[in-house]
C-alpha cells in the first residue's frame, strides 16, 4: 500500500504525526511502549534460548556464533527464526500491540515475513555495516518494515541501531562487490558519500521499539560495553507485497497474517530492486556475509 492509502485507515496505536514522521524519515523510535510484563517474558525466554546454545559448538542454520563462544560463556551473533523455536516470541509478534503498530504503518492487512534475534556480545560484539534490507528479499512493492524490540536498555556503547533519515526515499544501492560477490552491505564508494553527521542512533530503555523502512540505510556499531545486547527483530509486510525470491530465513509462519486478511491483488511499485543470490539452498547471517567468512555466500546467483 502507498502511504496515502495507509493514512486513510484509522490508527490503532500511533498518532497521525508519528505515522507521517515514519513515512517522511523512514524510521521511528517508540520508547518504553512494550509493557514491563511482556519485556520480562522476552528476557526469560531469551535467557532460556542462550542456555540452549551452550551445547552448540559451531554456527549452523539456527545459531550464528561469535568468536570465543563456549558452554561457559555463550557469545552469539544470531538466533535465526526465533518464532519457530519458542512460542513466546510468536505470541509476542501475533498477539501484542506490535501487530497493531505494524498495521498503522503498513495498512490493515499485515503478514509475517521472518524474525531473528541479533545478539551483540559484550566487549566487541560484531558491527553490522551500513546496508538496506529489501535487496535481501525483494517484493513487488516496498511496504515492508522491521520492528526491533530492546529487551534491555540500549545505548550507543551497546551497539544501538543507527539509521540515515530519509534514505528510504533515495536510491537502492548495489550490495555486490566488484567481483560479483554478495556482501550484504554498501560498498566503500557509497559509504563515502554518506554524511555520517546525519546518522541517527536509536538509543532507548528496555521496552522500546525501533522501526525502520525496508529501504532505509541502517547499521550498528560493535558492542564495546560490558553487557550483551540482544535485539529481537521481526520483518512484516503489507498483504499486497509479494516476494520475488526465496526467503533467506525460513519460517513456518511465513505469509501468516497477524492482522487483517490476504490481499486479492498484488501492488507493484515501478521502482526496480536489486536481485540477491539464490537463498533457497541456505543462508548463514548478515554477519557472516558482511565479514566475508568462508561458506557464507551461496554458490550461484538467483536464476529466476
Amino acid at each position: 500500500m502507498t502511504p496515502e492509502d495507509i493514512l486513510k485507515h484509522r490508527p490503532r496505536v500511533l498518532s497521525r504525526k508519528q505515522r507521517e514522521s515514519y513515512f517522511e524519515n523512514g524510521y521511528i523510535l517508540l520508547e518504553k511502549i512494550v509493557p514491563p510484563d511482556i519485556v520480562e517474558r522476552l528476557r526469560a525466554t531469551t535467557t532460556e534460548m542462550v542456555n540452549r546454545s551452550r551445547s552448540v559448538t559451531k554456527s549452523d542454520a539456527v545459531w550464528d556464533l561469535e568468536n570465543g563462544h563456549s558452554a561457559a560463556r555463550p557469545r552469539l551473533r544470531r538466533l535465526s527464526s526465533p518464532c519457530d523455536h519458542h512460542p513466546a516470541y510468536w505470541d509476542y509478534v501475533s498477539k501484542s500491540l506490535l501487530a497493531d503498530i505494524a498495521a498503522d504503518l503498513l495498512g490493515p492487512d499485515v503478514k509475517f515475513h521472518h524474525s531473528k534475534l541479533n545478539f551483540k556480545a559484550s566487549e566487541g560484539g560484531t558491527e553490522v555495516k551500513w546496508h538496506q534490507d529489501i535487496q535481501f528479499w525483494p517484493h513487488t512493492n516496498y511496504s515492508l518494515l522491521t520492528i526491533g524490540t530492546y529487551i534491555y536498555d540500549c545505548g550507543l556503547e551497546n551497539g544501538a541501531l543507527g539509521v540515515f533519515p530519509g534514505s528510504h526515499l533515495g536510491p537502492l544501492h548495489d550490495q555486490y562487490n566488484d567481483k560479483g560477490q554478495w556482501t550484504g552491505c554498501l560498498g566503500d564508494g557509497d559509504v563515502a558519500k554518506l554524511d555520517q553527521s546525519k546518522a541517527v542512533y536509536l538509543c532507548g530503555p528496555a521496552g522500546s521499539l525501533t522501526i525502520h523502512h525496508c529501504r532505509t540505510i541502517h547499521g550498528s556499531k560493535p558492542n564495546d560495553s560490558a553487557v550483551d545486547r540482544p535485539l529481537f527483530l521481526v520483518t512484516l509486510a503489507s498483504s499486497d507485497a509479494h516476494a520475488y525470491t526465496p526467503n533467506p530465513l525460513k519460517s513456518r509462519y511465513e505469509r501468516v497474517h497477524i492482522r487483517g486478511e490476504k490481499a486479492r491483488w498484488a501492488h507493484h511499485d515501478p521502482r526496480p530492486c536489486l536481485v540477491p543470490p539464490d537463498w533457497s539452498g541456505g543462508y548463514t547471517s548478515i554477519f557472516a556475509l558482511q565479514q566475508g567468512e568462508e561458506g557464507a555466500e551461496p554458490i550461484r546467483a538467483y536464476a529466476g
